[in-house]
């Protein structure tokens, strides 16, 4: 089956080139977490989802499988089914098996081949579904395709936890878009990690076989591939550390040695040691979560967790 992808509006590579420039003037380096999802990059996170040390898919998928029809009936009959950053869609399908009369599957996603891929195999199982995917990045402006057969009313799915990579102020703009996209009375279906041991959170992200390493690091390398810059790979680490005042994973990369980079022209210094944060992960209460939430106009009408309360699935009503 043949699915045609929504482009991105404007000059992806610049605006990569701008992110990346602008990131590497900090005082405190950083590059934005969504560049990690190049093809390769989203090829080593599914590596991560399948490592024993990387709780959260595996929580989130039993969450998923146990109550499925209870979050179908919360979306509710006719719906187009728009998911934020939808990677293989693993978690998509025991819910678009329990949807009732779904319209549309929406997959959002930065990574324009990994995107293909997942959507050709949802538009395969099921024939009967329009499968619209958009490669855009769903922190920006989102322009929906236009339905062959118009959905009832549109639902968002997040699942993943990816809110958390989001300092509050992000992620709760980022929560006004989707009250947005949903409009009054429309609905969200969000994966959040809660707060829960700190030595079961840091060895999520520092696994022992490496994985976690090779996906933060294969961002210079995309850089070097993409923007034609010169960073040496091997002079630089993978670090997750637990920010226990902010109550997060802070994901750097810490170079080895004093060395100056060049990207498109422009040389940036960096000494041994210093740090550039790629990814924040945000660990939250339920209640914490449930009142940025209501700041961004979205109540938390349920949850879903599992027994040891390490993940949650929450449903988020636009009233």
């Amino acid at each position: 089956m043949s699915i045609a992808l929504t482009p991105f509006t404007g000059s992806a590579a610049a605006r990569f080139l701008h992110d990346v420039r602008a990131g590497l003037r900090q005082p405190q380096k950083r590059l934005p977490c969504k560049y990690l999802y190049d093809q390769r990059g989203s090829e080593l996170f599914d590596q991560i989802c399948d490592l024993d040390e990387y709780y959260p898919t595996r929580t989130e998928l039993a969450i998923t499988r146990r109550y499925a029809g209870e979050i179908a009936d919360q979306i509710g009959a006719g719906a187009a089914l728009v998911e934020y950053g939808s990677g293989s869609s693993v978690k998509t399908r025991l819910l678009l098996d329990e949807l009732s009369d779904a319209r549309a599957y929406v997959p959002v996603d930065i990574s324009r081949e990994h995107l293909a891929s997942a959507a050709g195999r949802i538009a395969t199982a099921y024939p009967s579904l329009d499968v619209l995917p958009v490669c855009a990045d769903f922190t920006q402006e989102l322009v929906l395709p236009v339905f062959p057969r118009q959905p009832t009313h549109s639902a968002v799915y997040f699942p993943g936890s990816t809110i958390g990579n989001f300092p509050p102020s992000a992620a709760q703009e980022l929560l006004r878009s989707i009250r947005g996209t949903v409009g009054v009375g429309g609905g969200a279906i969000l994966g959040i990690d809660l707060q829960k041991p700190v030595e079961v959170v840091t060895a999520a992200y520092n696994d022992a076989e490496g994985v976690t390493a090779a996906f933060n690091l294969n961002l210079l390398e995309r850089i070097n591939r993409e923007l034609g810059a010169d960073f040496c790979v091997d002079d630089f680490e993978h670090r997750a550390d637990y920010n226990a005042k902010h109550g997060r994973i802070d994901m750097l990369l810490v170079a080895q040695r004093d060395q100056v980079v060049e990207i498109a022209g422009e040389q940036v210094e960096f000494q041994a040691g210093e740090t550039i944060h790629t990814e924040h992960s945000h660990k939250y209460t339920l209640d914490g979560f449930a009142e940025l939430a209501a700041e961004a106009g979205l109540t938390m009408h349920k949850a879903w967790t599992d027994a040891k309360r390490w993940f949650a699935v929450v449903h988020l009503v636009a009233e």
